[in-house]
């Protein structure tokens, strides 16, 4: 399992957990762009305007998650073990995973962060 995080480039919070993903990445398998890149909607085949909601993964083989769902598939691919999907989707876990994925991401601007990429990078990023 290999692919590509869409996370929002203008959050510090977002910035933060996506290098700490890198740092988690011993497999070599995740690769992170911001969703700010020019096309990457069409992408994933998300909707433009509930596009920013979550962050997504793009398996190589096409398959997309978002939310909780995408964060759990891109520990997976960084560890090499489907583990955290697996937990993911026990009876129950998804539901609270999902509750407070929306949580987090609806008060993200509360949460200690970095520089957001799009400030550090500002090529990779559209305004």
């Amino acid at each position: 399992m290999s692919g590509i995080l869409f996370f929002d480039g203008n959050c510090g919070m977002c910035t933060r957990a996506k290098d700490l993903l890198l740092r988690m990445n011993r497999t070599g398998a995740v690769r992170v762009e911001p969703m700010q890149r020019p096309g990457t909607a069409e992408r994933v085949g998300a909707p433009a305007e509930t596009f920013m909601d979550s962050v997504w993964w793009l398996d190589d083989d096409g398959t997309v998650y978002s939310a909780a769902q995408a964060a759990n598939a891109a520990v997976a691919a960084g560890l090499g073990t489907r583990i955290p999907l697996t937990i993911y989707r026990l009876p129950g876990v998804h539901q609270i995973q999902e509750v407070t994925y929306r949580w987090v991401a609806g008060h993200r601007q509360y949460f200690p962060g970095t520089t957001p990429h799009c400030e550090t990078s500002p090529g990779d990023c559209v305004r």
